[in-house]
């Protein structure tokens, strides 16, 4: 063979690899830059048994920055004996989806409920009803936020025009969120702290709340944990127990095939799939915060949480599809101008044996 031919392809893929290697190290790079965007401001708390990783609160960085949820205490993961009990449960965030929405094989979520874990929401906003359309209203745990036409909309995202003043305190198994506001042209104003405490030697959450009313008008709204469940990824299906402690009487019907109710408890009848959504509005609740015990085991990965609260119910909703099981218990509140109301959500997290 021609030794000029032999020459001249060997410089044709030094070439050609050099180019490779050039490719690879832009995507390297690439990624890289793509892993650094990603890298929100959070912060990881543990106490040698359980470890939770939360996003902070920043309205120029924050992973959430939109109106529907309480910016305070995201906790997107949190590790027990090898089990993860939150997780992302949408595929992709769409600005043009209001909720969230199935489209094709995606889920697909819209901001303002692209949020995961144990999160709040204050439903009631502050201001709503006596403001007109460019004026401000106000979301506890976000803002001061603009006022739009029509009826509120929680899915809906609002311009936050003051998000208060945040501080975050950081401890090796615990982390202190504050948030003050004041909005003296509505006469709203609050001081609301929220501390996420790992106990010392258990394999326990609690979140403590406290709002006090600095401003000049009664603050009356309700609050709701959603505890968004993704237990190792597990879809809700007949691995999963859910049970309270009073009957359910649920008060939309349920969809025939997919789940039944058993006293306290309601059954998925088979995996959730597809397009497949459940949600058990429930009554039978009492006024005792006893009442407010939510059960959740899956008997095929061997782990379950037990979720609580100090406070009575005013309304319980279980909602679910095939990526989250979640638990919405709602408490009403009402603090008059220097009052303060106090809550906790307390959660326990454990094993049993797995199924074979």
């Amino acid at each position: 063979m021609n030794r000029s031919y032999l020459t001249s392809s060997k410089k044709k893929l030094v070439k050609v690899a050099e180019k490779l290697a050039a490719a690879s190290l832009f995507f390297v790079s690439f990624a890289s830059a793509l892993s650094f965007a990603a890298e929100y401001p959070q912060a990881s708390i543990s106490n040698g048994q359980i470890t939770a990783k939360v996003y902070l609160p920043d309205p120029v960085n924050g992973y959430y920055r939109s109106t529907r949820f309480d910016w305070s205490g995201a906790l997107y993961s949190l590790e027990y004996k090898g089990h993860n009990y939150y997780g992302v449960w949408y595929d992709r965030v769409d600005p043009k989806v209001i909720n969230w929405v199935f489209d094709g094989n995606d889920i697909v979520s819209g901001p303002c409920s692209a949020l995961y874990g144990p999160v709040n929401e204050f439903q009631a906003p502050l201001g709503w009803d006596e403001s007109k359309p460019g004026g401000t209203f106000i979301k506890i745990g976000v803002g001061v936020l603009r006022r739009g036409d029509g009826d509120y909309n929680r899915y809906r995202p609002y311009d936050v025009l003051n998000p208060g003043k945040w501080t975050v305190k950081k401890h090796k198994d615990s982390i202190e969120f504050q948030q003050e506001l004041s909005d003296p042209g509505s006469g709203y104003g609050y001081l609301y702290r929220k501390v996420i405490r790992l106990e010392k030697g258990k394999p326990n959450m609690v979140i403590e709340h406290s709002l006090k009313n600095t401003g000049k008008k009664a603050i009356e709204s309700s609050v709701y944990n959603h505890n968004f469940v993704a237990l190792d990824k597990q879809p809700p299906g007949p691995d999963f127990t859910f049970r309270v402690p009073f009957q359910i009487k649920p008060m939309r019907p349920l969809n025939k095939g997919v789940v039944e109710l058993h006293g306290n408890e309601v059954a998925y009848l088979r995996p959730l799939a597809g397009k497949d959504e459940q949600a058990v509005l429930m009554q039978g609740f009492g006024d005792n915060a006893s009442d407010s015990e939510i059960v959740m085991e899956n008997k095929k990965v061997g782990a379950g949480i037990r979720i609580s609260g100090d406070r009575p119910l005013v309304r319980e909703l279980l909602w679910s599809i095939r990526t989250v099981l979640a638990v919405e218990p709602y408490v009403a509140i009402n603090v008059q101008p220097g009052a303060e109301f106090t809550w906790k959500d307390m959660f326990e997290y454990y094993t049993l044996p797995a199924s074979k």
